[in-house]
């Protein structure tokens, strides 16, 4: 009988997928409150402190999954926390990064991989319009699929487009998780970076 799945929001986009039998953390962040500048020129991130200790979040884990390395998504104590041999799966953006940051087991997803029975679909996002979208960088949503598991849809840091609606029809996921919060990068008023409240209801 297929272990059943389950998801542990830790903070911000940090998470911790049971699937499969596996445990896989996604996106971790994991510096002490207000150790950033202010992203929109407001708080110091991370807003609020880990609700358990980094010991118990890496506790175990069989894979890392990184959408990509801004360090909201992957900082610098998760860079010295994770074993350099721990299953690393990345977009084609990042895969330079972490030979660099020599981390041994490390697989760029280009299109989907397979691995322990999971199915792992890479899908586009737009971290961003316009000027601001250049300076964010590629991004990545991913799809996880396995027998007897339900399919979940992580989609990453990004505004409503195409291709986020297409991967929804697509791949028909049970689960989709977001990160929503209509932020705006400072100096571009008006110009999401991640969905907001309205774009987040078409997506539902």
């Amino acid at each position: 009988m297929a272990t059943s799945a389950s998801i542990q929001f830790i903070r911000n986009a940090t998470l911790i997928l049971h699937y499969n039998g596996r445990k896989i953390l996604v996106d971790p962040m994991f510096s002490p409150k207000g150790t950033f500048d202010p992203i929109a020129g407001k708080e110091r991130n991370p807003m609020v402190e880990l609700p358990i200790s980094v010991e118990e979040i890496i506790r175990d884990i069989d894979s890392v999954l990184v959408t990509h390395t801004h360090p909201d998504h992957f900082d610098p104590v998760a860079m010295e926390a994770l074993d350099k041999s721990i299953r690393l799966f990345n977009q084609p953006a990042d895969k330079d990064y972490f030979s660099n940051a020599n981390f041994t087991n490390a697989e760029t997803i280009t299109d989907n991989i397979v691995w322990d029975g999971i199915t792992i679909y890479r899908t586009g996002g737009e971290h961003g319009s316009g000027k601001v979208l250049q300076l964010m960088g590629t991004v990545s949503g991913f799809v996880l699929n396995a027998k007897d598991q339900p399919t979940i849809y992580i989609v990453g840091d990004s505004v409503w487009i195409n291709e986020v609606e297409e991967s929804i029809q697509h791949f028909k996921p049970d689960y989709i998780v977001t990160n929503s919060g209509g932020a705006e990068m400072p100096g571009f008023v008006g110009t999401l970076i991640i969905l907001n409240e309205e774009q987040t209801v078409t997506l539902v």
